[in-house]
């Protein structure tokens, strides 16, 4: 069949096809390298300085960079550093007297302040998670939003949009990433599909009160000293905590309303850097399994209480992994579930089996089969538990005895589904559990993951299946982790010392207090992100230091003479929201509030108000990722430069948008 001339043809198209675009590919590169490089010495022509104009070549190098993926983002951005690390050497044959950056502060991206917290939060919110309290809180969330994308999304950014008003948005996004892939591993929606509609909130969520983000908190310090050189009647009031929320309010609604609506259309659907892959695909295709997880209460008149599991399993061809009585205890794993336990009134069921024979199980014994897993959510998701595979080797002990004479699930928490033995497999309800095992015995079980990383180090077993998560919660350290959690927080939000050092008091604390250990705590942390950010952090510096921020910004306003004040407004929030994809927020924030100050009192507007556009409009970061948050979610989510391209163009005239009509509503 697969020989057929329809086929051939198909795959003589899917080869030129291939051919064309690999063709294409560097074909496109080179037109836009090109166009690039004709820019840059355009630009060059204009500019005052020839610092000016080197500066504008390497901004425009790491655009194209990062527009094009010619190599992944961290490596772009290391690239950058060390070229911008090379003009000292190459000064002389650039025309410089110096190096666009010193080598004394080449590397001061690593240990500064911003890259420093996003190790730290990092840190915080895998201790966190390491307690089981995360995995409650996506539990919650799985509750109140069910399993779809559209009720999902808003509950989880609306929460992480409140969190981050109160805290640095990428210590809340920090502390919600391993919540999304909790979620995205029990309802089997892709990380990127969650977890930029999260990042964005969280960055929008920062501008609902004055200590949401760093510009707005260095706003009113930056308002102070331009005072200095205002007259009276110029003057500037300090804006309050919640002056800025009603506008913060909209811009994080217009943010959950424009993924709940456009989110199916903008949303890549990748797979993250640690994504959990289901594997019933490979145990349907090589054993025949098609088995489905069902949880199921038993009602008082049914005819399965008073019956043991051994009674109900053999003739249905199911078996029960876990169960939770009327007392609410569950049982489950090793010692939990023996074949003579009783079923009583109102105990809850989680059954496994093929579809036909669930359903005559439901149907006879008329218990009330749930939507969804409820009860064994959290302690039966895929990263608790699943099939595996185990193998009898030579010299067990368990050779010549059967599943039912070691009961394989009550002492080893091994609920066989099948066995495979020289090529054929036989299943639940038949017999199954009666075959003496031999050597070569291939056991097909539901397990839990904690059951199965027990038996590794046992000789009677060889653990064949490996990608398995494995996952040692730490409940009773809960205390700690909220301790430091609460320690770090207050020391943000109630004292002046550094974001940095205030989380990394966190951090340290859940290490010295047993909640992670240091192995624990660098694995925790996306090394792709710091390297990301630490990159880029010298290009920022470049630009502001050679005169580069400041000219385009004259520049830009220079062409404003005759527009109206919103336009003036708007001019004024675009300008900030190209400084900050290219440096800092602080340092576009810094750059641009004393000229906005300028430009509105010439235009004889208020003041004040254009500096909070300014400090507001440097959390319009959507369209690459260069955010702490972006850069953040990056790796986990998948994603490209073209997907925050994509989803962020939009975002980012929907923010402008929104934000010169509120400011001009409230102000």
């Amino acid at each position: 069949m697969s020989n057929s001339p329809t086929s051939q043809n198909n795959k003589n198209t899917e080869v030129q096809i291939e051919a064309k675009s690999t063709f294409w590919l560097p074909v496109k590169q080179m037109v836009s390298a090109g166009l690039f490089l004709f820019l840059a010495v355009f630009i060059g022509q204009l500019v005052p300085t020839l610092e000016i104009a080197w500066v504008s070549a390497v901004l425009l190098l790491t655009i194209y960079l990062f527009a094009f993926e010619i190599v992944d983002v961290d490596v772009a951005a290391a690239t950058i550093m060390v070229l911008l690390g090379l003009t000292t050497l190459l000064a002389p044959l650039m025309g410089l007297e110096q190096g666009l950056v010193s080598g004394s502060n080449l590397f001061n991206g690593f240990s500064s302040n911003a890259v420093i917290s996003i190790i730290a939060v990092m840190i915080i919110g895998a201790g966190l998670d390491k307690t089981g309290l995360m995995g409650q809180v996506a539990n919650w969330i799985l509750k109140v939003g069910g399993k779809t994308e559209t009720r999902i999304i808003p509950i989880v950014s609306s929460t992480v949009g409140f969190i981050s008003c109160f805290m640095q948005n990428v210590g809340a996004a920090a502390l919600f990433l391993p919540v999304v892939n909790r979620i995205s591993s029990r309802t089997g929606l892709p990380m990127s599909r969650l977890l930029m509609p999260m990042g964005f909130c969280a960055i929008l969520g920062g501008t609902m009160t004055m200590i949401g983000s760093s510009p707005l908190i260095l706003l009113n310090d930056l308002m102070l000293t331009s005072n200095q050189s205002l007259s009276a009647d110029q003057q500037m009031t300090a804006w309050s905590l919640f002056s800025v929320t009603p506008v913060g309010i909209c811009l994080v609604l217009t943010g959950i309303l424009y993924f709940i609506i456009a989110g199916r259309f903008v949303l890549p659907a990748n797979e993250g850097e640690g994504k959990t892959l289901s594997t019933m695909a490979y145990f349907r295709e090589t054993y025949g399994l098609d088995y489905e997880l069902i949880e199921v209460l038993v009602p008082s008149d049914s005819p399965l209480v008073g019956k043991t599991l051994e009674q109900v399993e053999r003739p249905y061809k199911v078996r029960i992994t876990a169960a939770q009585f009327a007392n609410g205890i569950q049982r489950m794993g090793p010692g939990g579930l023996d074949r003579n336990v009783g079923i009583e009134a109102n105990t809850i069921l989680a059954v496994m089996g093929a579809s036909d024979a669930l359903e005559m199980f439901e149907s006879d014994y008329g218990v009330n089969k749930r939507p969804d897993l409820d009860t064994f959510s959290e302690s039966l998701s895929a990263a608790k538990a699943g099939i595996a595979e185990v193998v009898i080797p030579p010299g067990s002990a368990l050779i010549g005895n059967t599943a039912m004479e070691l009961r394989l699930r009550n002492v080893y928490g091994l609920a066989m589904m099948a066995l495979h033995r020289a090529g054929d497999t036989s299943q639940a309800g038949q017999g199954v559990r009666d075959i003496e095992f031999q050597a070569g015995d291939t056991l097909v079980c539901h397990t839990t993951w904690e059951a199965l990383a027990r038996l590794e180090p046992n000789r009677d077993f060889v653990v064949m299946t490996s990608n398995y998560p494995r996952e040692e919660l730490r409940p009773h350290k809960v205390g700690w982790a909220l301790g430091f959690f609460v320690i770090a927080l207050s020391m943000v939000l109630f004292s002046d010392i550094k974001l940095s050092i205030a989380l990394l008091t966190g951090a340290m604390g859940m290490v010295l207090s047993g909640v992670l250990s240091i192995d624990e705590a660098y694995e925790a942390v996306s090394w792709k992100t710091v390297f990301l950010l630490a990159s880029l952090i010298p290009l920022g510096m470049a630009v502001e230091s050679t005169g580069t921020a400041a000219w385009i910004a004259d520049q830009t306003l220079s062409l404003l003479d005759g527009v109206p004040i919103w336009g003036l407004q708007l001019a004024v929030a675009v300008l900030a929201t190209f400084f900050t994809l290219v440096m800092s927020n602080v340092g576009a924030t810094v750059l641009l509030v004393p000229l906005a100050v300028n430009i509105a009192i010439g235009a004889g507007a208020d003041p004040a108000v254009f500096a909070l556009t300014v400090a507001l409009a440097t959390s319009n970061s959507f369209l690459i990722p260069t955010h702490q948050v972006n850069a953040l979610i990056m790796g986990p989510g998948g994603y490209r430069v073209a997907d925050f391209i994509r989803a962020g163009g939009i975002m980012t005239l929907l923010f402008l948008v929104v934000l010169i009509v509120m400011m001009n509503v409230v102000f």
